[in-house]
């Protein structure tokens, strides 16, 4: 693994930024107190906060992403049943398989545009049947805005399409919302209006918002007190954890709206290289992630990697560059020129490819 320092510019994840001062502040001055006795009262009004921004009941603070999806699919399944989702989603793809192993779910993809699923796509794999024969759909999870759909969100129709027929078939909606407020910040559309559809959200703090850990499950009050005991029974209860809170509290207060940032850098990142031969473009870039084609990957990262530049490979020609809190306008040219130098020296021989750990 190639050695980050001072003068590197990395896209491979908006995980990677480090907490500001200001957020360091907050979370060495945190109140705090034994969160799995429900004492730590900056958690408290963390889970409360998170669940009033998304119009919920009840919310949970958890370690991960990947615990959040698993305890909303463990909260409102039982082992056998099946969930639908699709190809290209977060849990599908990189969550270690653990609805399978943990939860003893089915799982039925769904292919569809840019990482998302449509009703029509969905209705003729809901499977409601007395036959004993058949796993039975338990529940729908959307993924907004999608990862390896380069940043792109659900319209509020789509959505209320895939209520609808979750409604029809007595069917849960889960989204996974690790990235939901640059859907917020990118459409206009309130994080409540995009919830209000689902029986579950999740999102991440350590994503786009800055922090250093950690992501909310929120939904009902029943399902969120069912997620809390298995977020106990998979090891994910934590103590004095309000340090960690507190960061989560002060990416909502600072950190929402400069997400404009990281879509405007993206869009520029784009835009400037858009006229070099050796670079294409596979779908759209309306928030922070810019996935791009290369005819030699070997080449291009070598190139990259050498002039200070990180990118993830994400497979044959095709690299993921995502912007971040940590990356400024100095960071954007210099990321420009050393694309321009990569793609320069690429030939057209095949792509190489590399391991996928995106998130």
């Amino acid at each position: 693994m190639t050695p980050s320092n001072e003068n590197t510019v990395d896209l491979r994840s908006d995980t990677l930024t480090k907490p500001t001062a200001a957020m360091r502040e907050a979370m060495a001055s945190a109140e705090v107190g034994d969160d799995v006795f429900g004492e730590d009262p900056t958690v408290a009004e963390l889970e409360r906060r998170s669940a009033e921004l998304l119009g919920k009941e009840a919310g949970l603070f958890v370690p991960s992403g990947t615990m959040a999806n698993l305890l909303a699919f463990l909260s409102q399944t039982r082992p056998s049943d099946t969930l639908i989702l699709s190809g290209e989603s977060h849990p599908f793809n990189y969550e270690g398989g653990n609805v399978a192993l943990v939860g003893g779910l089915m799982t039925r993809t769904i292919d569809g545009p840019l990482g998302m699923m449509s009703a029509d796509a969905i209705q003729p794999f809901i499977m409601k049947s007395a036959d004993h024969h058949f796993s039975q759909t338990a529940i729908i999870s959307i993924e907004n805005t999608t990862n390896r759909g380069g940043g792109n969100m659900y319209s509020l129709e789509t959505i209320a399409g895939i209520r609808a027929l979750a409604d029809e078939h007595a069917v849960k909606l889960h989204c996974d919302g690790a990235r939901l407020f640059n859907a917020v910040v990118a459409s206009g559309i309130s994080a409540a209006d995009y919830a209000r559809d689902m029986d579950t959200v999740c999102f991440c703090f350590s994503k786009g918002l800055g922090a250093p850990v950690g992501s909310v499950l929120t939904g009902t009050r029943a399902v969120v007190e069912e997620a809390h005991r298995f977020r106990k029974l998979l090891g994910g209860g934590m103590r004095q954890v309000g340090i960690l809170a507190a960061a989560g509290i002060y990416a909502l207060d600072h950190h929402i709206e400069r997400l404009a940032d990281d879509h405007r850098r993206a869009a520029q990142f784009r835009e400037a290289l858009e006229s070099i031969p050796e670079i294409s473009f596979p779908m759209p870039t309306p928030t922070n992630i810019v996935f791009l084609d290369v005819p030699d990957a070997e080449t291009f990262h070598a190139e990259a990697e050498a002039g200070g530049l990180r990118l993830v490979n994400t497979g044959p020609g095709r690299f993921r560059a995502v912007f971040h809190l940590d990356v400024d306008d100095d960071g954007l040219e210099k990321a420009i020129v050393v694309c321009k130098r990569a793609a320069g020296k690429c030939s057209q021989g095949s792509a190489k490819p590399q391991p996928d750990r995106s998130n």
